[in-house]
């Protein structure tokens, strides 16, 4: 309809992202349209020979305060609220020379990227906008009026449409770039709240909000009825939402959760210490491996349940080289996630055309401080992220038996990935190898048998006189409320255990491992996962 249209006569454009810029800027002027800028953009747009007014022509008042005053004034503000057909406004508008402003652009100043790059307070807070946010929500507010734009994706569609309704927008896309805008600043907002929360060591803020940038939509959730997309937010923690896929079809939402969890629990590993591999499948570690090489790891990690890694994630924690390449992709893999890769192995990989290849160019850190957030009905759990590593925990031996240096290193091994496993957890692992995995089960007896029969259809298919928990260890996310799971690990092979203990019963477990000369440690450490 017709009175939906609005022409834009006056653009006030104020950035600090200046890409396409100067284009965009040219278009509009040669529709005639009016530039009205501020500081270091009007510059860029009177450099490239654009005509532009500064904003202290079109308020009267010059820049203030280190710049911190220029765009709060009512000539501004006026010009962006001002509802057109209405002659209260329009009188105000005629009383007070105030002109309207029909089209605002706006990126704000890089408060997210400047938090990633200093620790130094003052320098954060100077990047915090004050004005652009003003701005951007009062002509958010009137977008049955004026367009807003912060963000400059948005600039080519804005030229459509004013090449298409004769330097007019329309209602449709004002709504839809008004509801951006607000987003935006409330994404800003989340940033800066939460920086604030973290530099006062505040883990329970009155008010908590969180904020992303779309990435990409997806083409369902975890089920195909699902709606879903993936979100990048601020936390600029090396991984899947900062990675480069190289070449696969789109990642769904469960590749991207999967690819997390594997991701995180290879980033345990030491790069510089040695190779090590992970295979996920259903957000929970199938396979884990150290090895001398990536391909050792591999062969050793995918040993440990080669029936659940056909179509797993696999997560490595050194440049992918050509030789695990082959092997991966000598089974149906979902994706592959590095922090580099070689060009052959690159070229290895490109011969699977669905298989996803992910460069994320670094590893977490584990022992890194963060946020994790969930939802819940009517609300989110938000906690601080499990950063605790086994390697700065105190072990304390509570058996008769004190575990041997081998079993000492496997015991570290598999605490490791004991954390990254599916409440209730039971891992064995033996020779820095996963060789039985039982997770996400009601009770922790469950969860070793699990394990132990996984160990033993491996050894099954391996061809294998026995199952390797034979002479393995066995880690526990948390304490053994009984002894029932111990003995079944007991039986299962296992020569040394670590769990965190705290359990009413700690005597009796203890007992039950010296009467079977079994070795125990206790971290003091619970790694619950859901």
């Amino acid at each position: 309809m017709s009175e939906q249209l609005r022409r834009i006569s006056r653009a006030l454009i104020s950035v600090s992202d200046k890409t396409g810029l100067v284009d965009f800027a040219r278009a509009l002027a040669e529709r005639g349209i009016e530039l009205v800028s501020t500081g270091g953009t009007r510059k860029a747009l009177s450099d490239a020979g654009l005509k532009v007014r500064d904003v202290s022509e079109l308020t009267g008042f010059p820049e203030m305060m280190d710049g911190r005053v220029k765009t709060l004034h009512p000539k501004v503000h006026g010009g962006l609220l001002a509802i057109r057909d209405s002659t209260d406004h329009a009188a105000s508008m005629r009383d007070h020379g105030i002109a309207p402003i029909d089209l605002l652009v706006v990126n704000l100043y890089p408060f997210e990227t400047t938090i990633a790059k200093t620790a130094d307070f003052d320098t954060c807070i100077e990047n915090i906008d004050i004005g652009g946010p003003a701005m951007i929500r009062a002509a958010a507010k009137n977008h049955a009026d004026v367009a807003v734009v912060v963000d400059a994706g948005d600039y080519a569609v804005v030229l459509s449409e004013l090449a298409q309704h004769g330097g007019a927008t329309t209602l449709d896309l004002r709504r839809k770039l008004a509801a951006k805008a607000y987003a935006r600043t409330a994404a800003y907002d989340a940033a800066i709240s939460n920086w604030f929360a973290d530099r006062l060591a505040d883990p329970a803020p009155s008010y908590r909000a969180f904020g992303g940038h779309l990435l990409e939509p997806l083409r369902y959730g975890e089920n195909p009825h699902q709606s879903a997309a993936f979100y990048r937010t601020p936390d600029l923690r090396p991984g899947v939402a900062s990675a480069r896929q190289v070449q696969g079809k789109q990642l769904s939402y469960n590749n991207i959760n999967d690819t997390d969890a594997a991701y995180e629990c290879v980033a345990e590993f030491d790069p510089k210490r040695t190779a090590a591999c992970v295979i996920v499948k259903h957000a929970n570690p199938c396979g884990v491996a150290e090895g001398a090489s990536l391909l050792d790891a591999y062969r050793k990690a995918l040993a440990c349940d080669p029936v659940s890694a056909f179509g797993g994630i696999v997560a490595v924690n050194r440049a992918l080289d050509a030789e695990a390449a082959r092997a991966i992709t000598d089974v149906f893999t979902e994706v592959i996630i590095a922090p580099e890769a070689s060009e052959e192995a690159i070229a290895i990989v490109g011969a699977k055309k669905n298989l996803r290849l992910l460069l994320v160019g670094g590893l977490p850190d584990p022992r890194a401080a963060g946020i994790t957030a969930k939802s819940v009905a009517g609300g989110l759990l938000v906690q601080s992220r499990d950063n605790a590593v086994v390697d700065g925990m105190k072990l304390e031996v509570v058996t008769k038996r004190a575990p041997t240096n081998a079993e000492l290193t496997d015991l570290a091994f598999a605490f490791r990935v004991a954390k990254h496993v599916k409440s209730n957890t039971i891992v064995y692992a033996k020779d820095g190898a996963t060789v039985g995995i039982g997770a996400g089960q009601m009770s922790r007896v469950d969860a070793a048998r699990i394990a132990a029969r996984k160990a033993q259809d491996a050894a099954k298919e391996a061809g294998a006189k026995e199952p390797l928990t034979k002479g393995s260890v066995v880690a526990s996310d948390a304490f053994f409320p009984f002894a029932d799971g111990l003995l079944v690990a007991v039986e299962a092979g296992a020569t040394a255990v670590i769990q965190p203990g705290g359990s009413v019963r700690d005597d009796e477990v203890i007992k039950a491992a010296d009467d079977h000369g079994i070795a125990m440690v206790f971290t003091g450490v619970r790694h619950f996962r859901h």
